[in-house]
């Protein structure tokens, strides 16, 4: 079912239980005895639909969720949902229950059933229900699954879904996400509360209801006709645009009110007492620092050499049960097993540094942009990196990721679970966000820099030769620099040395219809902080249209800017949400092409220029010595496209899609012999 599933994360997310759905054939059928589906779920099914259109494969008509809050702090939620199948297409999404638990989140029970379109009613339940765990290469906890299968999930069946979970909340923090990818006919929240206790609720995406309260202690929310979430290629995260609630519980025992966060400060004192002394370097560690600094006496040179040996030598390992979700394990157990999670890792460098005498701070962040909400404090991060206290001796200019606080001055933010990001940048996916910094004090949300173009470059120079015939054939240099290296470091890394040629001829392909590599080599490649090169040869056999005494030559050889976003726009309906670039970055191509002999230009491409906020594009294609000429230049200055602008980032879109695909055209000189007298 198409609503928000687990995923592997270093950092355990807060809120309610997920549901998710897998497809697994259904071997049995239902049991005959106890088969009858309970009222609420006889009601949901009599309801009347409007029309929906054909991509609409089921409709969810009742999502309700009860939650009773209990005075020890415990939360038991029922889970009640109903969904309409109206295409056969359903059935692969709604054929099984899948639900998460651990030894804090046990299912008391869970059922379900199935109503078919001729009324007859089918069941299961505890007693069908098959548990298991997964195993990850790069996780490890203590979560487990109960699965049911669902019978007769087919087209024109109503199914029904009922649970109840327990839950022992580390922060008494509760989100209510009632918007999903399938349109709801009604989502509904019952809220107990014990007496005494207060909450407060936020809403986001959608406007503000006001509960129907039975009593002092229960509260009821209800909303109706919810559309659909569409997924749209290069959306912004799914949770800026749908739906949602947040709650905070405020219990009357003083003792208890530690679990509930009601500021950013607050925030930063929970994480900061639960990591309390994880970070206290032991003498291997210290040892193993003065090993990794013998000889430098520059202070970045040794926080270079200590991140990049966290970098390459600490690998990548969860392991998470209970609070492990959230709490580091200690620094010395870290580097004496030599891996561990994004917090560990986060643990054991700002431990590292300690000993040169760096300071550094947690930043918990969310690698989704437009998650985290700063009129909004709450622990719905994902991730950990570091923010770095940069020496007063240490200079700055080839130092990207800086952030001035004003209590602690430069702050260098590092992200020592990604293996490609060096010092002094941070991934994409953490640009133009914001981050928990875990001051001394407190905490405190930070605006995370989106790092201008000029720091993600990528310069591409050719020198191509073109015979009489058409054919090309050329060498080409590739430099890059932050988003781009880190980007192809990545897929070259993660293939083997022997397929790696097999990378090559997947970006050559997307520019030339004929071609083959006959050299590639790669600089630099396990060299972070250096630019990664790319040198490759090839040739390209009929690469220029010949018509006549006519050839036709695009200089725009290999590369494309961006004009596979036009692809968004083809859809047979208007795009609904914004598009979302990953960085910023500023892209060179610098082609020369010697013409053969007997050959001259008989038209040139005309210059572009083309503008727009979020991004620029220029070319132009000259002839001199014999050779054409092309250079080009693009720029995406702004990551995140607007609804309202979709329009221009189209129209500039089609102006650099056409530039790409223009020709200069070529044409055979007169000889003496044919010249006219």
């Amino acid at each position: 079912m198409p609503l928000p599933r687990r995923t592997i994360s270093c950092f355990a997310a807060f809120g309610v239980a997920v549901l998710a759905f897998a497809s697994f054939s259904f071997a049995s059928p239902a049991r005959a005895a106890d088969t009858a589906a309970p009222d609420w779920l006889r009601a949901a099914a009599q309801e009347k639909l409007p029309d929906y259109d054909k991509e609409t494969n089921a409709v969810i008509l009742l999502d309700e969720t009860q939650t009773t809050v209990h005075d020890n702090g415990e939360i038991d939620t029922l889970h009640r949902i109903a969904v309409r199948l109206l295409r056969p297409e359903a059935h692969v999404d709604f054929d099984s229950l899948e639900l998460p638990f651990d030894k804090e989140t046990k299912i008391s029970y869970m059922k379900a059933w199935t109503i078919t379109s001729n009324g007859h009613e089918l069941a299961v339940g505890d007693k069908d229900a098959v548990v298991r765990q997964y195993l990850y290469d790069v996780e490890y906890d203590d979560v487990k699954y109960r699965t049911i299968q669902i019978p007769e999930a087919n087209a024109g069946n109503v199914v029904g879904l009922e649970w109840v979970q327990r839950g022992r909340p580390y922060i008494f923090e509760d989100d209510w996400e009632f918007q999903h990818e399938l349109p709801v006919r009604t989502a509904r929240l019952i809220l107990q509360v014990p007496p005494g206790w207060e909450f407060t609720t936020n809403w986001f995406n959608y406007p503000e209801q006001k509960p129907a309260a039975s009593g002092s202690t229960q509260y009821t929310w209800e909303v109706k006709d919810l559309p659909a979430i569409e997924t749209e290629p290069e959306m912004p995260a799914w949770r800026t645009l749908a739906g949602w609630m947040g709650l905070k519980y405020f219990p009357q025992d003083p003792a208890m009110r530690s679990k509930t966060n009601g500021s950013w400060r607050d925030m930063g004192v929970w994480y900061s007492n639960l990591t309390q002394s994880r970070r206290t370097p032991s003498p291997q560690i210290q040892q193993k620092v003065a090993d990794l600094i013998a000889g430098i006496s520059d202070p970045l040179a040794k926080m270079r050499a200590i991140t990049e040996y966290m970098q390459k030598n600490i690998r990548y390992f969860a392991v998470e049960i209970g609070i492990g979700g959230y709490q580091p394990h200690p620094a010395a157990e870290v580097f004496a097993h030599q891996f561990g999670d994004c917090k560990d890792k986060a643990t054991l460098l700002s431990s590292m540094l300690s000993v040169i005498g760096v300071d550094s701070y947690y930043v918990i962040v969310h690698t989704e942009r437009g998650v985290v909400v700063p009129s909004y404090p709450s622990m719905d991060f994902d991730h950990v990196i570091l923010a770095i206290r940069l020496p007063d001796n240490v200079q700055s200019n080839a130092l990207y990721s800086i952030v001035n606080d004003p209590k602690l001055g430069r702050l260098l933010i590092f992200d020592p679970t990604n293996e490609q990001v060096p010092l002094g940048y941070i991934p994409w996916y953490e640009q133009s966000s914001y981050g928990l910094l875990v001051a001394p004090d407190g905490g405190e949300l930070i605006s995370l820099p989106l790092l201008p173009g000029s720091t993600n470059r990528l310069l591409r120079t050719a020198t191509f030769n073109l015979n009489a015939t058409g054919d090309l054939s050329g060498e080409v240099r590739e430099l890059d620099w932050g988003g781009p290296a880190a980007e192809e470091r990545e897929e070259f890394l993660e293939s083997q040395p022997a397929k790696r040629s097999e990378i090559f001829d997947h970006f050559l392909a997307n520019s030339l219809n004929n071609f083959t590599l006959t050299g590639a080599s790669i600089g630099n490649l396990e060299q972070y902080d250096q630019n990664l090169s790319l040198d490759y040869k090839f040739v390209s056999p009929g690469y220029a249209s010949a018509a006549g005494d006519l050839l036709f030559v695009r200089p725009r050889v290999v590369g494309d800017k961006a004009t596979s976003y036009l692809r968004l726009f083809t859809e047979h309906k208007p795009r609904k949400y914004p598009i979302q670039f990953e960085e910023a970055t500023r892209q060179d191509d610098v082609f020369d092409i010697t013409l053969p002999a007997g050959f001259v230009v008989d038209d040139l491409p005309k210059p572009v220029q083309a503008d727009c906020p979020y991004a620029s594009y220029k070319s132009e294609t000259t002839f001199a010595g014999g050779a054409l000429h092309y250079k080009r230049s693009f720029e995406v200055k702004d990551v995140m496209v607007p609804v309202e602008k979709l329009p221009e980032i189209r129209a500039f879109l089609q102006q650099v899609a056409a530039d790409q695909q223009s020709a200069a055209v070529l044409k055979r000189a007169p000889t003496a012999a044919t010249a006219t007298p």
